[in-house]
């Protein structure tokens, strides 16, 4: 008795392009939830963080019986408090209640950001950066920093910023993603010594503040102290710090990503709210948009408040609202939500 083999049976071509095609378009309707899924864990990490700078800043206020200033900054034009401006910033001064006592040691604020070693400089923190922009390890960037005897330049909002060019130092220097309430803009902005960007004018809880000197005319101390119960509108309802402005393509490029512990000016460590300053929506915005607060995440940005809850805020929420939340002492209280 003989057997005849049958045939081996066997995909087509045509069967296989099916297949793969399928597979495909599955990969093509799971890629999105993937992306998402992977956007929450970094929008979540990003309020983690924002929660420890909270509580980091709030030990601080209890220490000290103040918040940290945001820098020192003299007003123009006055002979008292007329010492400092360029040196470290108040994410230098928390570091210690984030467990990083050793790394603000190496800092001396008497003396000017740059003269720093490169080591506290470039010393960088998840802490401090947003995953959804960046990791710690791409935190570092270069820039200029600003000389005794630099030329101040304005952006449209009338809000000073060291002149590129006019600088005495290229050098390395950590980037970051929050930044301090200084406030709103009700103080003005248009270069007189009671605008909000001059020591003692902001309306947040971060505020730059004038120095007290030593006889060599270093600054020794902070003198416009904010106080938990300055903010008569409610810790709940004033903003502590959030999420920074950083336009799309020129994450670590001075000076539209600056160094945070850079006190040359405002922009680096602080932001303001309000109306002529609302949340950044266009995400490639390099004009006036420096001083807003803003994110990568879609459609919304993240504080967390005086009380040490995080919130969530629309990029859309109207700048009258937004500005009640900066201001600490308005008598106005706003409804937050997404």
């Amino acid at each position: 008795m003989s057997f005849t083999a049958r045939p081996r049976a066997a995909f087509t071509l045509v069967e296989l392009l099916v297949v793969i095609a399928i597979i495909g378009i599955l990969v093509s309707l799971l890629l999105p939830a993937v992306q998402a899924a992977r956007e929450a864990s970094r929008r979540l990490t990003c309020q983690n963080n924002l929660k420890q700078i909270g509580l980091a800043t709030e030990l601080f206020q209890n220490s000290f019986r103040a918040y940290p200033p945001a820098r020192f900054q003299p007003r123009p034009g006055s002979s008292d408090y007329a010492c400092g401006g360029r040196e470290a910033t108040w994410l230098v001064r928390i570091l210690p209640f984030l467990e990083q006592t050793a790394a603000e040691a190496q800092w001396d604020y008497s003396i000017p950001y740059a003269n720093n070693s490169e080591e506290a400089r470039t010393r960088t923190f998840s802490f401090y950066c947003c995953p959804s922009r960046r990791s710690a390890a791409d935190a570092v960037g270069e820039g200029l920093t600003a000389d005794a005897s630099t030329k101040t330049c304005f952006l449209p909002c009338g809000c000073p910023y060291p002149c590129p060019g006019s600088t005495s130092a290229n050098v390395l220097g950590a980037n970051g993603d929050y930044g301090g309430n200084l406030g709103d803009m009700s103080t003005g902005s248009t270069g007189l010594p009671t605008d909000f960007y001059y020591g003692g004018n902001g309306t947040g809880l971060i505020i730059s503040s004038r120095a007290r000197c030593s006889d060599d005319g270093f600054p020794i101390d902070w003198i416009d102290r904010v106080r938990a119960r300055d903010a008569t509108d409610g810790l709940s309802n004033t903003i502590l710090a959030g999420e920074m402005h950083v336009p799309l393509g020129k994450t670590g490029i001075s000076p539209t990503d600056a160094f945070i512990y850079n006190g040359d000016s405002f922009l680096n460590c602080s932001r303001v709210g309000g109306p002529g300053a609302p949340i950044a929506s266009n995400l490639r915005d390099e004009s006036s948009a420096l001083v807003w607060w803003g994110s990568w995440h879609s459609g919304v940005c993240q504080f967390v408040m005086g009380d040490g809850s995080v919130q969530t805020l629309s990029v859309n929420i109207d700048t009258e609202s937004l500005g009640y939340l900066c201001n600490r002492k308005d008598e106005q209280v706003a409804t937050i939500g997404d």
